[in-house]
């Protein structure tokens, strides 16, 4: 008798795990951001130096409501991705650059990093950072945030560079 109830039990909560997993990807969406720094051109070879961004704004409210949820319900926010990309001037590639660490706060006191790249050696002109997996809740919900960068050179820069900051915010969320 146990040898026939044992693969019901199994196949019982196999199916339960299955559509756990089928109702999260359910409330999960992305959220993308953009802003834009310049890496100045009288900036010094192999020396730290640092780029903020002015306040950035979420709009997350619009967003958790597009998507059937409110900031209460959020359950998790995390940085799913981050790009850069040169957009100024069309003839420079990443290969300047030695390292790359991002920032992100609301105010001076909540600070945390969101990604980061070492080790740079690229003729790209663009790259993806490796993402940390700080909870990102509170930046998110806000109604602004600032970035924070700090930038290593390997190369002088004869000319100013710009580059796009693209950030994927994944969110996980009950349903209203």
């Amino acid at each position: 008798m146990k040898t026939k109830i044992l693969p019901i039990i199994l196949l019982t909560v196999a199916v339960i795990a299955s559509s756990c997993k089928k109702l999260d990807n359910l409330l999960t969406f992305y959220i993308p951001l953009e802003t834009e720094i310049t890496i100045e051109n009288n900036t010094g070879i192999n020396f730290p130096f640092e780029i903020t961004t002015p306040d950035i704004t979420t709009n997350s409210d619009n967003e958790f409501k597009n998507n059937n949820t409110v900031a209460n319900l959020v359950k998790d926010i995390s940085l799913d991705e981050l790009k850069l990309t040169i957009t100024s001037p069309s003839d420079i590639t990443f290969s300047f650059l030695k390292s790359f660490h991002i920032y992100i706060s609301t105010n001076s006191d909540d600070e945390v990093e969101l990604a980061y790249k070492e080790d740079i050696d690229s003729d790209a002109k663009s790259i993806e950072l490796t993402t940390t997996d700080k909870k990102l809740d509170e930046y998110i919900k806000a109604e602004s945030f600032k970035l924070r960068t700090k930038v290593v050179t390997q190369e002088a820069l004869t000319q100013d560079v710009t580059v796009k900051i693209n950030m994927k915010f994944k969110i996980t969320a009950d349903p209203l």
